[in-house]
């Protein structure tokens, strides 16, 4: 049972970070490559994703 919670979790997680790929302001061939990586690999990809993905514009005066 915990490993079905755990694959929800992880599906939940993927899930949420592809629509936050593809709403985000990326190239097209970004968000494919993401996509891909997350999909093919769903942890290893959303660890990467997270650690290595675009983030917010952040502006500096």
């Amino acid at each position: 049972m915990e490993y079905g919670i755990i694959g929800l979790a992880i599906l939940l997680l993927d899930i949420w970070a592809l629509y936050n790929v593809w709403t985000g302001g990326s190239s097209v061939g970004s968000k494919i490559l993401w996509s891909a990586v997350i999909l093919i690999l769903p942890v290893v990809g959303l660890i990467l994703w997270f650690l290595l993905g675009p983030r917010g514009s952040v502006t500096t005066a």
